[in-house]
């Protein structure tokens, strides 16, 4: 069975595949450009963007620990 870094180390040396890895620092960033866009009243993510992405990073801290058990 493959580790959780070994996984992670494989697929960051792929290109394809969709493979993206992010912070909550650059998770809020993607969110804020997704869900404020250009038009918002603020230029830098709020503390809503940030908690959203703390959950978003959670979940998949989760899931990829439940995909690759250590």
């Amino acid at each position: 069975m493959t580790s959780m870094r070994d996984a992670l180390a494989d697929s960051l040396q792929r290109q394809d595949g969709g493979l993206a890895v992010a912070d909550e620092a650059t998770m809020s960033r993607a969110i804020h450009e997704v869900y404020c866009g250009p038009d918002a009243d603020h230029d830098h993510p709020n503390d809503k963007d940030l908690e959203q992405a703390r959950s978003l990073v959670s979940a998949l801290q989760q899931a990829l620990a439940a995909m690759y058990p250590a």
